[in-house]
């Protein structure tokens, strides 16, 4: 692993754990050459996945992109970080376990406002609101119309 402050090839692990989410090892490492310390985390990847975007344009699939998106939807919500985590594990393993490697990313963005509507429902409309493009503020109350319970007509 190369280090972040020199660039030195040659790093030194001097500590290796399971991370808080249990799906990953959180390693402290060491860099002789400038003394620098760091840590770095270890996934397990299923499978390489490419996204479709809707222009047909093709990009490897970016987990910290997908985690920065939801983080940003789940701003300043109640949500423990580590249920995040999971729920972010859990749209990975999903992904990876759907037997393409090619995915579109309208797929994942369905994927995505699946979970967010299970456990927080502000962080779910302000993902829709980009994810869905809402250009107006009608479109919000259009949306957020369709999430309530209609009244049972008679």
């Amino acid at each position: 692993m190369r280090c972040p402050f020199c660039g030195n090839i040659d790093t030194q692990v001097k500590d290796s754990r399971p991370a808080e989410d249990h799906v990953s090892i959180r390693r402290r490492r060491f860099c002789p050459a400038c003394g620098g310390r760091f840590t770095t985390y270890e996934r397990v990847q299923l499978r390489d996945l490419v996204v479709i975007k809707s222009s047909g344009k093709r990009e490897d699939f970016d987990r910290d992109k997908l985690e920065r998106s939801i983080r940003i939807s789940m701003q300043k919500r109640p949500i423990d970080p580590e249920r995040i985590d999971q729920m972010i594990s859990g749209i990975v393993r999903r992904l990876e376990s759907m037997g393409e490697t090619d995915i579109s990313s309208s797929k994942i963005g369905e994927i995505v406002m699946e979970a967010l509507a299970r456990i927080d429902t502000v962080a779910y409309v302000r993902f829709a609101s980009v994810y869905k493009n809402f250009q107006a503020a009608d479109d919000f109350e259009d949306f957020v119309h369709e999430l309530r319970p209609q009244p049972p007509q008679e």
